[in-house]
């Protein structure tokens, strides 16, 4: 299976439903695509792993969408998506899963990889948010990790999606 994930106005395309963080002194797992949704079978629903942290250094983990622990956060839950909200209800992260339409209207580039590449789904994030040492925001067209943005760009790796202090490495 493939997974497309798409910040910004990239789509990173990996064999791997994963994104992670990695540095020197390791790696760890920042989202986990546990289960999509599919509109065919009933009872199917989106579910991720997530750990990351807020922009005060508050931990954000969910186990199958489920926060571990207690939270200043909410999580608002649908069919394909979650999103995890302060107290104010301001976006921390929305991770998302497209539909076939909604991600064959992405820029042509983009809908191109998806063509070639047919991943099992299309995961769109936004947010503002902390994993490791990175701060990552993908808001709209702009994906930025630490002050480092990337654009317009359709990859495909072999493994897992790594966010790194040098870059993101597929």
């Amino acid at each position: 299976m493939k997974y497309a994930f798409i910040m910004g106005s990239n789509a990173f395309i990996v064999p791997h439903g994963v994104i992670s963080y990695s540095d020197s002194q390791g790696s760890k797992e920042i989202l986990r695509i546990k289960s999509i949704y599919h509109d065919d079978k009933p009872g199917s629903y989106f579910s991720v792993d997530l750990d990351i942290t807020d922009d005060n250094g508050n931990e954000i983990k969910l186990r199958d969408n489920k926060a571990e622990g207690n939270t200043s956060f909410k999580i608002r839950e649908e069919r394909n998506s979650i999103r995890v909200l302060r107290a104010d209800g301001s976006i921390i992260i929305n991770i998302q899963q497209m539909d076939d339409h909604s991600a064959m209207g992405l820029e042509h580039n983009l809908t191109a990889e998806l063509e070639i590449s047919m991943p099992v789904a299309a995961i769109r994030i936004f947010g503002e948010f902390k994993a490791g040492g990175l701060h990552i925001s993908a808001e709209g067209e702009k994906l930025f990790i630490n002050k480092n943005g990337y654009a317009t760009a359709g990859l495909h790796g072999r493994d897992q999606l790594f966010f790194t202090p040098e870059g993101i490495k597929l």
